[in-house]
Parts: C-alpha cells; structure tokens; sequence
C-alpha cells in the first residue's frame, strides 16, 4: 500500500463514530431537551471522530519511518536539519510537521499541527508525542506505543464549534505486521488497540470532561479493498463491548457499546458503511444506527453521496428519533 493509501485512511475515518450519552439524574434539567440531546450526540461525534483521525495520523507517521516500522525500505524519512536533537522527517499529514528525536532509549516522534485548513472541514493547533523504547519494531507482534495528546484544539469550519483534548493512549499491536504488508499479501489482517483512561475534553462552553477509551481495530482486504472493522473493548459487569464511557458537558454519565462492529471500506471511498452502537443504563436505552438512506432503510454504498444514521432515544416515557446525514 503506498503511503498515500495510508494517509487517505486518516482523511476517511474521521466520520468513523457517534457516540450517545445517557441521563445520570432524571431530576436534572441540563441535557434532557430535543435540543441538548442533539448538542450531546454532536459533542461526541466531534470527539470521535477526532480520536480516529488521531488515531490515523500516528498511524501514517509510524508506518513512514524505518527507525519505528523496522522496513526494509523507508517510504518517508527525510533527513533535517537537527534542532536540539530532534530531526524533521517528511510529513504525510497535510497541517503538521513532525520530528524524530533517537538521542535517548527513548524514542518520539512529535506530529506539530500547526493550524491550517487543508482538510477544508477543520482546523487543529497542538501537539501529539509518540514515544517508544528504542529497539522496538512497530510491526513486531505486541509491540506498544505512548501517544501523549498536547492541548490539541479543534475548531470546525462550519460553525466554529471547538474541542481540546489532552490525554494519553496506549496504542498496541496485537496480532503484528503492518498495513504495508497487508496491502502487499504478506499477512491477512492487523489488529491494534487503543486505549486511554484520562483523556480529557474541554467543550466550547468551558466545561472539561473526562472520557475512557478501549477499542480494538482489525484491518483486512476485502475485493481488493482495505475494510476497517471497529468494536469494544472494555466490560462492566455483564455489559460487554463497552467503547467509550465518561460523562458528557453537562456531567451525565454514559457507557457505549458497539453492538455490530463499525465498518469503513476503501472500496465504498473509505465511507463509514455499517454498524451500530447502543447506550445502555436503567431507565434509558439509546440506539444508533449507521449506513442507512433518507428513510433509514440499509441502503448500499452511495458513492460520493449522503449515508445517513438513525438515532432512537427512549427513556422517561419520551421517544426521540433522529435521522441525519453523515
């Protein structure tokens, strides 16, 4: 797969999730209108989706280095000019610089996002720190890494609306192999996870949150196509499956489950094409739906065109339905 391929993977699974929170007291009056629970649902798809795309570009920078990949050959190392022992090395993130510092056991790759609108969707201002133990092989089997997130600001273009998320993840490489040598027949799959216990998220209002992550990515070919299948990971009590949990701005708690795995395919221009996700607490069940049409019937890839996911909220004796584009 060339490099391109892999950076496209981070253009796409941006609109990769959408998350749903439930009340935590039904006495309060914050985040129970039609119109907070669809502030509550933008909020995290905001957050998701950034994740992912995180999750991507950390993905491009360590499949582009020799000294992390442990390749034969190096797609993208391009020698700098050292500042402090930090090297630049050619960045297939179209609004960041990155640097590669080997002078101690060890290693970090620093992505800089420096603000532009390349994405025409968004801007970003932060930084993200990927560190590792000098030796290791991204491709190797078990493999880890740190992503340290560094008041990474996200405004959106459309309306302005921002987040800023500070934390860190550990990502792993579970099964090993990369996606080079996936999309070279090398290998069948290649499984990561991530996950997080202190991500933390400051909405535009100015109130912080703190979210936890654990999920498991496992990318195979399908009709010569990359697909990118998504679930959970975590398990509380007798509820598995469990992606993110966390509070959202207004302090209600929230625990999502992916039910049917997430799906992106390349051979759908890397849409989100399936799947669904359900928000389980007493009193209150919250069902999201993916790869649907207008009237939310499944419907089969539509191109360039609109997919649409459905959003069910029952609780308190109220329903509400959503049907939107994504």
């Amino acid at each position: 797969m060339k490099t391109r391929s892999l950076y496209l993977i981070g253009a796409a699974v941006t609109l990769m999730s959408i998350l749903y929170a439930c009340k935590k007291d039904n006495n309060s009056n914050n985040g129970t209108s039609s119109a907070d629970l669809q502030t509550q649902s933008d909020d995290q798809t905001q957050v998701t989706n950034e994740n992912d795309a995180i999750v991507n570009d950390v993905n491009t920078v360590l499949s582009s280095q020799t000294t992390v990949s442990g390749a034969s050959v190096n797609p993208g190392y391009q020698q700098g000019i050292a500042t402090q022992g930090a090297d630049t090395v050619k960045s297939y993130i179209c609004d960041a610089t990155v640097t590669l510092d080997t002078t101690t056991t060890t290693y970090k790759l620093t992505i800089s996002y420096n603000g532009s609108n390349c994405a025409l969707t968004r801007t970003r201002k932060g930084t993200v720190v990927v560190s590792w133990t000098k030796g290791q092989a991204w491709h190797t089997k078990g493999a880890v890494v740190t992503v340290d997130i560094q008041n990474l600001k996200i405004t959106r273009i459309r309306d302005g609306k921002s987040i800023t998320i500070n934390g860190t993840h550990t990502y792993t490489n579970v099964n090993g192999g990369s996606l080079y040598d996936l999309a070279m027949g090398k290998i069948s799959s290649v499984t990561h996870t991530i996950t997080s216990d202190n991500m933390s998220i400051t909405f535009d209002n100015g109130t912080t949150r703190t979210w936890h992550i654990a999920r498991m990515r496992v990318y195979t070919v399908v009709n010569q196509g990359l697909l990118i299948t998504q679930t959970g990971t975590h398990t509380d009590g007798n509820i598995t499956g469990i992606s993110e949990w966390g509070d959202n701005r207004w302090g209600n708690s929230f625990e999502n489950v992916i039910t049917t795995p997430l799906t992106v395919d390349q051979n759908c221009n890397w849409r989100l094409t399936g799947g669904a996700i359900e928000t389980i607490r007493p009193l209150v069940t919250t069902t999201l739906t993916f790869g649907l049409d207008s009237s939310g019937n499944p419907t089969g890839c539509p191109g360039d065109g609109v997919y649409y996911f459905k959003l069910v909220w029952e609780g308190g004796g109220k329903t509400y339905t959503f049907i939107l584009p994504y």
